[in-house]
């Protein structure tokens, strides 16, 4: 009764369709869930609109993910974004692009991914158990044999962990998969929490939170992280930034933070203007009206909650004309226009965070298969392994890739 082709431990996005896919391939499948639902973490993904994939060619999309994106190209040659939406359609979703990026299903209801995998999973007859906690996995001579759970024990010749990361504990993210690759013997790399809100040493921000400034720029204010940027919207918050190009920012900024402390960064919040297309810009506007002052010239490129505290920090007076100004306090004001100064001081760890990044070692895995190469049988998929991306669908499609490419089984 507890025997099978292959368990599958974790429903979210990679371990539903790596059992679909097994399933498909006429394998007896588990799917073990340690809550009482599956998909609780994909139903809340970006804020359950499910992005799922987007439109970017393989080789952008693995250069998004940094030194070890080319690690997916064979999950992504078996399940690009294209073959990703087919997939979707054959079980009933539409998809669309609507900014000709980010894919999402029509409706932008998270709901009707996790029902459609859900009764994919059932017209295959995949055996679901839920509020099933694996506690251990099984193995003899160095190939996987089963696993054991709070209540009973499953024996089966492939166990596909997708358990996911840290992100989100309140959505079943324990690190389980850690705890049990470690068990027999696969390493982890180091745990940080990414794509969640920063919290800024500075506070003037708190005055400006009814404001969301697009195509912010982000950059690390270190010499040897000088290239580490973000572009993107932000948003002040009561002790901090948040919005998707702070996200983004969280990635890299989170290993850092936990050497250094703290994280001076720069931010240009105009657009991307610097100090002589300001300088420009104050005599366009002054030529347009003489007798506007320092807020209404700014009024076009930033909010008058932004443009006050800024001229506060180089002591300027926003009703003043701009040409009124003490040179040195207008020089200052260009240049803090140009580049606010931030500190970064910390986060509110992994109960925020909506990815985690690191995880189980690349070189313990092949890339071909998904398979461990330290135990037969034995897979991974998800974010369990040591790979992030960006927002964007970036996550969810390495997820679906991996899960899929795990789900064949193949040596």
């Amino acid at each position: 009764m507890n025997r099978y082709d292959v368990i599958v431990v974790g429903s979210g996005a990679a371990g539903m369709i790596a059992a679909i896919q097994a399933g498909r391939d006429g394998k007896k499948v588990l799917l073990l869930e340690k809550l009482s639902k599956l998909g609780s973490k994909l139903k809340a993904t970006g804020g359950g609109r499910c992005n799922l994939t987007n439109t970017l060619n393989n080789e952008e999309f693995m250069a998004k993910f940094g030194r070890n994106g080319r690690f997916m190209q064979d999950a992504l040659h078996l399940l690009d974004h294209n073959a990703l939406i087919e997939f979707f359609n054959g079980i009933g979703v539409e998809t669309h692009a609507p900014d000709g990026f980010r894919v999402f299903p029509v409706g932008h209801n998270s709901q009707t991914i996790l029902t459609a995998l859900e009764d994919e999973l059932n017209r295959l007859h995949v055996d679901i158990k839920t509020s099933q906690k694996v506690t251990e996995l099984l193995s003899e001579e160095l190939h996987v044999s089963g696993v054991k759970t709070d209540t009973d024990i499953y024996h089966a010749p492939n166990v596909i962990i997708a358990t996911g990361g840290l992100g989100y504990p309140t959505l079943g993210a324990e690190g389980d998969g850690y705890t049990l690759a470690s068990s027999l013997g696969h390493k982890t790399t180091e745990l940080f929490p990414a794509m969640m809100p920063l919290i800024t040493k500075e506070n003037w921000g708190t005055n400006c939170r009814a404001d969301t400034l697009a195509k912010v720029e982000l950059r690390v204010d270190i010499k040897k992280y000088k290239n580490l940027k973000a572009v993107g919207d932000l948003i002040f918050t009561k002790n901090g930034i948040r919005g998707p190009v702070v996200l983004d920012f969280a990635r890299e900024i989170t290993p850092i933070l936990s050497k250094l402390g703290e994280v001076p960064i720069i931010a240009n919040l105009t657009k991307g203007m610097n100090e002589d297309d300001i300088l420009r810009h104050f005599k366009n506007e002054i030529l347009k009206d003489p007798d506007a002052n320092i807020e209404q010239n700014l009024l076009s490129i930033l909010p008058s909650s932004v443009i006050r505290e800024l001229c506060k920090l180089a002591d300027v007076d926003p009703s003043m004309k701009f040409n009124k100004v003490e040179g040195k306090n207008r020089a200052e004001l260009v240049k803090i226009l140009a580049s606010t100064p931030l500190t970064i001081t910390g986060h509110e760890g992994f109960k925020m965070a909506m990815i985690t990044r690191g995880g189980i070692s690349l070189k313990e895995i092949d890339p071909r298969t998904m398979q461990s190469k330290l135990i037969k049988g034995l897979y991974f998929c998800g974010e369990v392994m040591d790979l992030d991306g960006p927002c964007g669908g970036y996550n969810l499609q390495w997820s679906f890739a991996s899960g899929y490419l795990a789900g064949h089984l193949l040596d």
